[in-house]
């Protein structure tokens, strides 16, 4: 966890990785953005779940950041929430 918007990478229940941010829902996915989510992941992540990570962020930049978006990359699956 770090200041400013609340941001952790944490284990779900079932081991699964999740990452919580805070605050509204960027429409772009900076790649600052994206360089703090790594640093953040790499705290939690071993390294094939990090690479995995990487590539979910880079297909999410390329097609939106949206609440609802799914995707799915090598048998991993991201979905953005909000609420």
């Amino acid at each position: 966890m770090h200041g400013g918007p609340a941001t952790a990478v944490v284990r779900g229940p079932a081991g699964e990785s999740v990452v919580l941010l805070s605050g509204e829902l960027p429409e772009v996915l900076t790649e600052d953005a994206v360089t703090e989510l790594m640093d953040l992941a790499a705290a939690i992540l071993d390294t094939e779940e990090l690479e995995l990570f990487h590539t979910c962020l880079r297909t999410l930049r390329a097609g939106g950041l949206r609440a609802g978006r799914h995707i799915q990359v090598g048998g991993a699956v991201m979905t953005v929430y909000e609420g």
